[in-house]
């Protein structure tokens, strides 16, 4: 079960990782092959199936075997299905369920585990993200993201009851590449704030999108 306030700790296991931030309920698919990550993989299934993905610091090459710096805030996962293969690799998808802040790093394991906090959040009623969830509803419904599928999921979850804070998160992390950003917004406990600011990212990021929509567009090779 996962704490309800900021008050409450967690230990779960830390993954740390280059390039890969993890988001509240977005879903990331992992291949385990590293013996200290099947050994965490194997303790996390066997317990609560959560673990913390966590953004390598610059520089994590020299010491990526020992304890790299990583960013203070992650985001701990559930593992909703797994695969064990023959050589005792895994495969699974971990869920976003919580931002969190490391309090500490403790035991003396092959990898590494923390105590968490959960991250504050500034309250936020629906009614409040009205004018931004109408926005992202006008942004994703004509031109050629329109017909990407993933953008169709998106308009899909924008006429249903998920909150559009949970709406930004997954289109920052299926739609942005910029991992500084996805972190900044993983640490940004104000859900309007978020909301707006991936608004923004939107508007600058949309004539790439739409290149990439056209370019890969059943039609694309259509006279």
């Amino acid at each position: 079960m996962l704490p309800a306030s900021g008050k409450t700790s967690l230990r779960v296991p830390l993954f740390p990782l280059p390039n890969v931030v993890l988001l509240p309920k977005a879903v990331l698919p992992l291949h385990i092959f590293e013996e200290r990550y099947k050994t965490m993989t194997a303790d996390a299934l066997s317990g609560a199936r959560q673990m913390a993905m966590a953004l390598l610091r610059p520089g994590w090459e020299k010491s990526y075997f020992h304890r790299p710096a990583i960013h203070p805030v992650v985001c701990v996962g559930t593992i909703l299905s797994h695969e064990k293969l023959p050589d005792g690799k895994y495969n699974f998808l971990l869920q976003g369920s919580l931002r969190a802040r490391i309090v500490k790093e403790v035991g003396e394991g092959p990898y590494r585990v923390a105590v968490v906090e959960p991250l504050p959040e500034t309250p936020s009623m629906e009614i409040d993200l009205a004018s931004e969830r109408q926005r992202l509803t006008y942004m994703f419904g004509d031109g050629p993201l329109a017909e990407v599928p993933i953008v169709k999921q998106f308009r899909q979850m924008l006429a249903s009851p998920l909150s559009t804070s949970d709406i930004a998160d997954l289109i920052a992390f299926n739609l942005f590449e910029d991992v500084d950003l996805k972190q900044s917004l993983l640490e940004d406990g104000d859900p309007k704030q978020r909301v707006q600011r991936v608004i923004h990212a939107l508007d600058h990021l949309r004539p790439y999108l739409e290149a990439q929509a056209r370019k890969f567009s059943p039609r694309a090779g259509m006279n």
